[in-house]
């Protein structure tokens, strides 16, 4: 899809971008290892780009390592391929850094990422002949302020480009030493995640905008995050507020915004399958870019991902839903009332969602990672796995998380509801969907595990989809009911010390959901 950027500047824009979320259930046959890793990310970096046609492939540096020599792997063992798709400019190779205000022990992985921009910019000019960076993008996660997006770009500027013009002797400077440094600045994309945020996404960007006048801007709403700390229907009202805000900074700014969301397979974090192409595209009106995760490409038939990718990259983008100020205050309000009902029972049940989560199978080495939910108690703070750790667990416990929570609805005013159904617009169907993987024998064995109360709540939010949505819960087809099979099984292995045969079944489970989490 190609843009005019204020009528200076044309580039395409990816619609489709492969990442490198482990929630794959099936480890892909070119993979040396359980968790793909190493020069097998890189081969899967190709693939995604030869294979299945994405336009995009996010090169991941947050929590785990990465090979920074990327670039020149991919120019040397396919240069027929690459000759004929230039890098940075037919397809594009995108990286993931890690935040240095929250990522404590990755802070210097920034700088060390950063620094091979130059570097892949002199292998890419012998490879191509041209001077045009083939990366000139970086995506920082959990941006919370226009300053987090400034840093990265100035430390750039200033660091990195701008070291050429050190002396180093009266008549040498760098550059005269190690050749000049480009490009000289780079674009930071804002992943926003947390809920404040995705609210306050338009005074992020506002500052942003106003320091640096980009051309243009990219921005990239999470999805799973989101659905882990407050629910995957606060989730998906965040994601439409956020993308109200953002067109209304557009018209403002008349800088062209571009926005990006990260979806996973599952319902709870996206519902972006390859069976699901048209619906998602259709719920998320005004996103350029979706996000192409590893249980996409690897859980389903090679030539239905292959034909859904080709139809996602040939699809249009339509506007998105536009509130005024009475809207958006109903919609917080909305989004007040679900996680008052999602939180505590996550809570409740957060114990058990860690002990299930670390005997799930690794599809990649990463570090650890603490999620955001987590508020004050006397207890203390509540952790949680990452987000496909944590649907993987829940969906294993036979409670799929979409489910928990829901029962806000029935609380809300008849003009909220109305509203929330506009909103989200496959909400029943998404619903439907992860219905089929209740098994009443694991929750009833769940009864013992947790609170009482937590367990009763969870049963009023099966109550309410049956009684008040007409969505009946548990197995209606082969998978599903293979899946509530292996749910039972896994308990009673869990309850008998049985670990392993317990860990056989999640990996069971998991291929029968087509996707780990």
């Amino acid at each position: 899809m190609r843009a005019a950027l204020n009528g200076v500047l044309e580039r395409k824009i990816p619609r489709s971008m492969s990442t490198q979320h482990p929630d794959n259930a099936t480890v892909p046959h070119w993979s040396k290892e359980e968790a793909i890793q190493g020069d097998d990310e890189v081969h899967e970096a190709y693939l995604a780009f030869s294979l299945y046609g994405v336009h995009e492939v996010m090169w991941d540096s947050e929590g785990k390592d990465v090979d920074t020599h990327v670039l020149r792997k991919l120019l040397s063992r396919y240069p027929e391929f690459f000759l004929k798709n230039e890098i940075g400019k037919d397809v594009f190779l995108t990286y993931r850094i890690p935040n240095p205000k929250i990522e404590g022990a990755e802070r210097k992985v920034v700088v060390e990422t950063l620094e091979t921009i130059p570097i892949n910019c002199d292998v890419a000019e012998k490879f191509y002949g041209n001077s045009k960076p083939p990366i000139f993008e970086v995506i920082l996660p959990f941006t919370t302020s226009s300053t987090d997006l400034i840093a990265v770009l100035r430390y750039y500027e200033k660091a990195v480009a701008g070291k050429e013009t050190i002396v180093l002797d009266d008549e040498m400077k760098v550059r005269d030493w190690v050749g000049e440094v480009r490009p000289k600045t780079i674009e930071v994309i804002p992943l926003v995640e947390d809920r404040e945020s995705l609210l306050g996404i338009r005074s992020i960007l506002e500052g942003y905008i106003r320091a640096v006048h980009p051309r243009y801007v990219r921005a990239f709403i999470a999805r799973s995050d989101p659905a882990m700390n407050y629910g995957m229907v606060t989730a998906v009202v965040l994601a439409k507020y956020a993308l109200s805000e953002l067109r209304l900074l557009q018209d403002q700014s008349k800088v062209p915004i571009f926005p990006i969301i990260g979806v996973g397979s599952l319902p709870f974090r996206g519902h972006m399958s390859p069976d699901n192409v048209d619906n998602i595209i259709s719920e998320y009106r005004w996103i350029y870019t979706y996000t192409i995760q590893s249980a996409y490409k690897y859980d389903y038939d090679e030539n239905l991902v292959r034909s859904s990718i080709s139809r996602l990259n040939s699809s249009r983008v339509d506007e998105p839903l536009i509130f005024d100020r009475e809207t958006k205050e109903s919609l917080v309000k909305i989004v007040d009332k679900l996680v008052s009902k999602y939180q505590p029972v996550i809570e409740g049940i957060s114990e058990r969602i860690n002990e299930v989560a670390s005997m799930l199978p690794p599809r990649r080495a990463r570090k650890l990672h603490v999620g955001l939910f987590g508020y004050s108690r006397s207890t203390g703070k509540v952790r949680l796995p990452r987000a496909i750790s944590f649907v993987g667990a829940l969906y294993s416990m036979g409670v799929p998380p979409e489910i928990i929570g829901i029962r806000a609805i029935g609380e809300m005013r008849e003009s909220e509801q109305q509203l929330l159904e506009t909103v989200y617009v496959n909400l029943k169907r998404d619903l439907e969907k992860a219905a089929y993987f209740f098994c009443w024998n694991a929750f009833e064995s769940l009864r013992n595990r947790v609170d009482r109360w937590v367990w009763n709540a969870i049963g009023e939010d099966v109550k309410f989809l049956s009684e008040n949505l007409g969505i009946k819960v548990g197995g209606r087809d082969y998978s599903s009911i293979k899946h509530c099979l292996f749910s039972s099984l896994f308990v009673i292995a869990m309850e008998n010390g049985r670990n392993e045969e317990a860990r056989l079944y999640l990996s069971e489970m998991a291929k029968a959901r087509r996707a780990l989490g």
